[in-house]
């Protein structure tokens, strides 16, 4: 539960941090990226706490998130960007934490 309190908590801290000006709209944006997470719809089963998102699950590889880090310096997609890489690294932590590894 904690986790997943992180998903909303972190993007917050980001816009008020760095996006004072527009940090609703920030906050939203980077709340928006949470739905790369639809890609654990295809996994059997949906949900396994045990199991590491990093690596597994179609949107959660590793060319994806090279793809992620591109976006973050793109003045347009930055906010796409900043919301998929914090999805990714709060993954890759909880990988960490769960399993004690950084990606499956």
């Amino acid at each position: 539960m904690f986790h997943l309190s992180l998903h909303f908590i972190v993007p917050a801290l980001i816009a008020a941090l760095f996006f004072r000006k527009r940090w609703q709209l920030s906050y939203w944006v980077m709340m928006a990226t949470m739905l790369v997470d639809l890609d654990h719809l295809l996994a059997i089963p949906i949900y396994d706490a045990s199991r590491c998102s990093i690596g597994f699950h179609p949107l959660h590889q590793p060319w994806f998130i090279a793809l992620y880090v591109v976006l973050c310096f793109a003045p347009k997609t930055r906010l796409i960007g900043l919301g998929l890489m914090t999805h990714m690294v709060l993954d890759s932590i909880d990988c960490q934490v769960t399993n004690g590894v950084w990606v499956n």
